[in-house]
């Protein structure tokens, strides 16, 4: 058991020396492909602790090994021997190019906001610029302000694509809650080449230059608003679809997103 002066400073470190904690963390976790079958069979398991998917809804080992050998890979997190993440990349072709459909990526929850889902997704641009794609596409949940950003912001994604009820009702909407709600879907297109990418890729920042075009406002915290009823949650779904339909029918493309308490909303722009 910890003395109170073992808390003190244990928490006097997580408080002030965040950054440090964070840089530990990068030096110790490794960043490599998925290559043998008790690799892969850990990315099932990672599914499993992390998604909380029913049985059938996982990629099993098979589906990874077929990926491998179509021209995809798997690039995995590991802490010495243990995966404690991954990302998989399907082989695609879309806009006329070869490309990577991110299907998954997953980081264990007790090394979850140490950056390693950042690490995972520039390993997973730099590998994909090596076989000459420079373009990668994935889905993610309009509402999760904390995924817009990361998405927007960290990695300078843009969307222009709205999918309704892509998954199914009630797929994955919160732990053990079944409201009707559609499993909507953005679609991040990742431009490998892009200057902003290009920009965040070596540690600078970018400024948007253009003129916001249409403001897109959601729910700073997602979970905690579904947990205040069902029917307002299903109303702010059909508003944020509608607006999105709306702006993208007209061209615009959401290219940034403002963070903020009260208010986050995404930034269109027009092409």
């Amino acid at each position: 058991m910890l003395s109170d002066f073992s808390r003190f400073v244990f928490a006097f470190g997580t408080i002030f020396f965040g950054s440090w904690v964070i840089n530990s963390m990068d030096e110790q976790i490794e960043i490599r492909e998925c290559t043998t079958l008790a690799e892969l069979a850990e990315c099932v398991q990672l599914q499993r602790e992390v998604f909380a998917l029913p049985e059938v809804e996982l990629s099993p080992v098979r589906h990874l090994i077929v990926t491998r050998n179509a021209g995809g890979f798997t690039l995995g997190a590991f802490d010495g021997q243990r995966m404690v993440g991954f990302v998989l990349s399907l082989p695609a072709f879309m806009r006329g190019q070869r490309a990577f459909y991110s299907h998954m990526t997953a980081v264990d929850a007790a090394y979850q906001s140490y950056g390693i889902g950042r690490r995972l997704k520039w390993a997973q641009r730099e590998r994909a610029l090596a076989v000459g794609v420079k373009y990668v596409k994935w889905t993610f949940e309009p509402v999760k302000a904390r995924n817009a950003y990361f998405n927007l912001e960290k990695l300078g994604a843009s969307v222009s694509q709205y999918e309704a009820n892509f998954y199914g009702v009630d797929y994955t909407t919160a732990p053990g809650q079944k409201i009707g709600l559609a499993s909507d879907r953005l679609f991040a297109e990742w431009h490998l080449s892009s200057p902003k990418v290009e920009a965040l890729a070596a540690g600078e920042g970018f400024e948007e230059t253009r003129e916001i075009a249409a403001v897109i406002e959601i729910m700073p915290d997602w979970y905690s608003f579904v947990e205040q009823g069902a029917e307002g949650a299903l109303a702010e779904q059909i508003r944020i679809r509608n607006e999105f339909e709306a702006a993208f029918a007209k061209g615009l493309v959401a290219r940034g997103f403002r963070r903020d308490n009260v208010k986050p909303a995404y930034l269109l722009y027009e092409d």
